[in-house]
């Protein structure tokens, strides 16, 4: 691996893609790791990704299989759901422990292929109810993982909003209008789930 190399949790959305774009501007050398939990959603995540990531890292793209761990779930980000009869909450997109899974099997990965930092575009919108997704979580996890090895968790955007993101991506020339954040539908912007109106409320502020 080159010595500026970092590794960036991506998954088509707005956030992920625009960072990874700061990042190659910034002249880093992106490795890109994007997990399959068996998210209904995932081919559409996958071929926005692809096609929205810079040029520099679009081909150094590692799929981790890990849709066994959560396949029985009932988490509607497993369980399709069915927008003409359900009303969907936050809570209903929770899947246990996601971001601890993520993150371990991320800095295990780094640390194996002598990378030192994992960079993840978490934001201080997301909804999710996630008990590992707090700023206390990522001090602690830092501190063990200091203890363990040399990976360090970066988060550049935890105190951006999601209209910040937008346009900082504007700036850096990235096409956000064809992003992928919905995590109800697989196929098309649902409208309602949390990150969709987060993410049309950014669109409509620009």
């Amino acid at each position: 691996m080159k010595s500026n190399t970092v590794l960036l949790l991506a998954s088509g959305g707005m956030d992920s893609t625009v960072l990874a774009h700061k990042l190659v501007d910034e002249g880093k050398n992106v490795k890109i790791l994007f997990f399959d939990y068996s998210q209904h959603f995932k081919d559409k995540e996958y071929s926005q990704m692809s096609m929205l990531l810079p040029l520099d890292c679009s081909s150094d793209i590692e799929i981790v299989d890990i849709s066994k761990i959560y396949r029985s779930s009932e988490s509607r980000m497993i369980k399709k759901v069915n927008l003409w009869k359900e009303n969907i909450i936050s809570d209903d997109l929770y899947l246990p422990y996601r971001n601890l899974v993520f993150f371990a099997l991320a800095s295990a990965y780094a640390q194996s292929n002598g990378i030192n930092k994992v960079y993840a575009a978490f934001i201080d919108s997301n909804h999710v109810k996630e008990i590992d997704c707090s700023i206390d979580f990522f001090n602690n996890l830092n501190l063990l993982l200091g203890e363990l090895g040399s990976v360090t968790i970066e988060l550049p955007f935890r105190n951006m909003t999601k209209l910040d993101v937008a346009k900082l991506g504007i700036r850096l020339g990235v096409d956000i209008a064809r992003t992928y954040s919905c995590h109800v539908n697989p196929d098309y912007h649902c409208g309602s789930c949390p990150n969709c109106v987060d993410r049309q409320n950014a669109l409509n502020s620009l």
